[in-house]
């Protein structure tokens, strides 16, 4: 890992380089900036090592390719469970700087698991000390490290590394030209790209920085349930805080007050948006990070869950010219992902769409985006005032805060435009009194809302481990879950936990919903002001199947376990 990489390049690296290009892990661009580095400024590192510390591939997928490329086995964390004893042959230290894992003696032969199989250096000083020839096997390098840190004890994890270069004095009250000084320094810039790396190879949406009296804590969100992650000491807690503040272009100086901000990142290959919320707490700045990863996100019903039937009639609703569409649920639970999905349907030429949104969390081509900004007087009511004169065919309104946004919103659709727009209620029905209550007048609402659609979020079972059981019978009809058999033997899934899924169970997640469709005995019912339960068994009469029963519907495919079914939709 200290060779100066050579003016010519290793024709075995470049080989390594065009497999990540044909395999789409990897740009031209990409490839050709880290050979202008390694040229120009003498990197050091193998191109595979420098393409990892630079965020353009993960490690999972340059393990991959390394084993292709080496014809020789993939090994999971699972399969390096169980290292040889040292015997002082090697230190530990020698095998964290060179990502080595010696796994067991077979044939007169060391099997040896290592991260760079390219470093023959690494490779004959390991064969030297065991006196035998080495088999490769190539395991992802964070992989490695943790299994060196769980046996040997020896070694540091990667933040414990970076943390060695720190020195932390009394937690104080810093001033800005020192916290300037010390969010700038490579440690504690080395120590927020790792939390937001080790984010992305979680498949997080979300980081938590929360710093407390005695402790300063990292957790990630992880298709929907907050993990507790490795966390620097408290006292870096103003110098990791200001980094990202810095990243976000936030004040600094400012602690007081809450602050929002956007961060452009490269990790891994991928390219994120990544959202910044400050808020001032009684131990200093709480930092939350909304990972937004443009190339993931898949606008397609399908993908997101629903079902072809719930598919065709939300394609008969985006055909209509006018009226309003809601989509109804708590934070977090996939609305503003459904209405991008509708807007992805009807951008085409012969369409104008406006949005007004706060944020605007995904750039969509085609689309006229307003970002609100109700600090010099930009809020929902006042764009919405404008864009009604821009001629648009679809507006979407990120939320229908107070009774100003829905009563333009409402003008909107009975003049010929087709509004969508997100609402917090519990289902679809409470949507329909909760305009009421804002003090929307009821013959508006009926003349201009076409459907309420209401949704949560559920765990997906990874489809690696995911484990079938037969219900109990007296479950079976506690939930009712022979209705949804369709004739075939009742049958449920389990979580497990495997390497696929980091132990958890579950790989993303999938929505489950219930579509509300205008008719005239709704109508009728919303006029004479009904509560939200009738105008909900008048839905239920009409056809409309609830979340509850899409849930378990889904929970006998094996898509997801009861639990999660039970956990999204009674809380």
């Amino acid at each position: 890992m200290n060779d100066i990489f050579p003016a010519q390049p290793d024709p075995q690296e470049e080989e390594l380089a065009r497999l990540l290009i044909n395999r789409g892990l990897l740009s031209e661009a990409d490839l050709g900036r880290v050979h202008q580095m390694q040229t120009g400024a003498g990197a050091s590192g193998q191109l595979s090592q420098l393409l990892v510390r630079l965020g353009l591939v993960s490690e999972k997928n340059l393990a991959a390719a390394l084993a292709e490329l080496f014809e020789t086995s993939l090994l999971t964390l699972e399969e390096l469970q169980s290292p040889l004893d040292l015997d002082d042959r090697v230190s530990v230290r020698f095998l964290r700087e060179y990502c080595l894992l010696p796994l067991a003696e077979h044939e007169g032969q060391l099997q040896l698991a290592m991260a760079y199989p390219a470093d023959g250096y690494a490779r004959q000083a390991v064969q030297m000390a065991w006196g035998m020839p080495v088999a490769v096997k190539v395991a992802a390098a964070s992989d490695i490290l943790s299994v060196l840190d769980r046996y040997y004890g020896e070694g540091q994890s990667q933040m414990g590394d970076i943390l060695a270069d720190v020195s932390p004095g009394e937690e104080q009250e810093e001033s800005v030209e020192e916290l300037l000084d010390m969010a700038s320094g490579a440690p504690v810039i080395r120590l927020v790209n790792l939390i937001i790396q080790r984010a992305v190879e979680a498949r997080a949406s979300d980081i938590h920085i929360e710093p407390f009296e005695n402790q300063l804590k990292v957790r990630y969100r992880v298709d929907g349930v907050l993990q507790e992650g490795e966390a620097p000491p408290v006292q870096l807690s103003p110098a990791v805080i200001s980094r990202l503040k810095i990243m976000a272009r936030l004040n600094i100086a400012e602690r007081r007050l809450p602050q929002d901000g956007r961060i452009e990142l490269r990790v891994q290959g991928k390219d994120l948006d990544i959202r910044v919320s400050t808020v001032p707490t009684m131990h200093g700045e709480s930092v939350v990070l909304r990972l937004l990863n443009r190339e993931s996100i898949s606008f397609d019903f399908q993908s997101l869950g629903f079902t072809d039937a719930c598919r065709a009639q939300l394609d008969e609703l985006l055909a209509i010219p006018n009226g309003m569409i809601l989509v109804t649920g708590p934070t977090g639970s996939g609305k503003t992902t459904t209405l991008y999905t509708a807007l992805h349907q009807l951008n085409t030429p012969q369409r104008k769409l406006i949005t007004v949104e706060d944020p605007v969390e995904y750039q969509l081509a085609g689309i006229n985006q307003i970002q609100v900004k109700s600090s010099i007087g930009l809020s929902f009511a006042n764009a919405l005032r404008s864009i009604v004169r821009q001629d648009p065919d679809v507006i979407m309104v990120g939320e229908m805060r107070d009774l100003e946004t829905a009563r333009i919103s409402i003008q909107s659709a009975l003049t010929g435009h087709l509004v969508l727009s997100t609402l917090h209620t519990n289902d679809a029905a409470s949507s329909i009194t909760r305009m009421l209550e804002m003090g929307v007048e009821d013959y508006l609402l009926t003349s201009t809302l076409n459907a309420v659609l209401a949704q949560r979020l559920v765990r997906v079972l990874c489809p690696h481990c995911r484990e079938p059981y037969t219900p109990l019978p007296e479950l079976v009809r506690e939930t009712g879950l022979e209705r949804f058999a369709e004739g075939k033997p009742l049958q449920l899934w389990r979580a497990h936990g495997c390497d696929a899924c980091q132990g958890s169970g579950f790989f993303g997640r999938l929505v489950i919903h219930e579509l509300l469709l205008m008719n005239d005995e709704i109508r009728r019912l919303a006029l004479d002001h009904a509560d939200s339960g009738r105008i909900h068994a008048a839905a239920r009469a009409s056809g409309m199947r609830t979340m509850y029963e899409d849930g378990c519907a889904k929970a006998l495919q094996g898509l997801t376990n009861l639990e999660e079914v039970i956990r999204v939709t009674q809380e």
